[in-house]
């Protein structure tokens, strides 16, 4: 066994660029020595500190807590790292079960809207409040819709997930519907989990006229002007834009036939 090791062959061993080797020399948790042309020299020693640097590195162990460690290594700060490592290996494993709960979730929805048989009927549901992040804007093409759905995704990435999400959607300037008007759109949104505490606004809980449907989304203005029409034979008033909710869409499929969208009508009875 080698007593030394250059640079290359410690970056190649460790798959840790050079670049980190010089910034653990720069703060003092390596220590190598030099040759007689100043190429940098790793010990046995080094290498014991960069198994133990690794570990702690792959836990993001912050590195002075590292340095602080390797430079007062005894028994009792062992243990009192190893339980560190315990406890960043339990968060770590609640948030891994947090999010299969998420995936799990979302494959039970999706296998569920998939089998949806009640379509392109007009429904009457009551609907609960939905807690929602929105990003307000005036557009009028699929394209842009995409745009602004990605752009809300990477503003809180952390928390949402496009694939697999039923819970994306857009709403719809109601003046502009009951002109004719069907690609006036005024905001795209995420409904979040109703314990959430940090979003922007409340779909408010009400009775909702529903349509779902599948296929290409031009199909909301066949669709918008019949639970219009409905709303208007039963008496019923229209209380907020509508709402275009994405069940299944290019996130989960390439086949447009597969699509699946709901329509959704917040009305009241009208007062005579």
């Amino acid at each position: 066994m080698k007593n030394y090791y250059k640079i290359n062959e410690i970056s190649n061993l460790y798959n840790i660029g050079k670049d980190s080797l010089r910034y653990y020399e720069e703060i003092g948790l390596l220590k190598p020595e030099r040759d007689k042309n100043g190429y940098r020299l790793y010990s046995i020693q080094d290498i014991w500190k960069l198994n133990i640097i690794k570990d702690l590195r792959n836990l993001n162990m912050p590195m002075e807590v590292i340095k602080d460690y390797l430079e007062n290594k005894t028994i009792e700060n062992t243990l009192d790292i190893l339980n560190e490592e315990i406890a960043i290996i339990n968060k770590k494993m609640e948030q891994l079960k947090m999010q299969k709960n998420t995936i799990l979730s979302r494959m039970k929805s999706l296998k569920e809207d998939a089998s949806e048989k009640n379509i392109e009927i007009i429904e009457e549901k009551e609907l609960k409040e939905r807690k929602v992040i929105v990003l307000n804007d005036t557009f009028s093409r699929d394209e842009e819709a995409d745009f602004l759905i990605k752009k809300l995704h990477k503003k809180h990435e952390d928390k949402l997930y496009l694939l697999g999400n039923n819970y994306v959607g857009i709403t719809m300037n109601l003046s502009k519907v009951k002109d004719g008007i069907f690609n006036a759109y005024t905001s795209v949104f995420f409904i979040l989990d109703i314990n959430d505490k940090n979003y922007d606004k409340v779909i408010p809980k009400g009775t909702y006229l529903t349509l779902s449907y599948r296929g290409y989304y031009d199909k909301t203005k066949e669709f918008l002007p019949r639970m219009m029409e409905y709303a208007k034979k039963c008496n019923y008033r229209i209380m907020a834009d509508p709402i275009e909710l994405y069940k299944i869409d290019v996130h989960e499929t390439s086949r447009t036939e597969e699509y699946l969208t709901e329509l959704q009508l917040l009305i009241e009875k009208e007062r005579n």
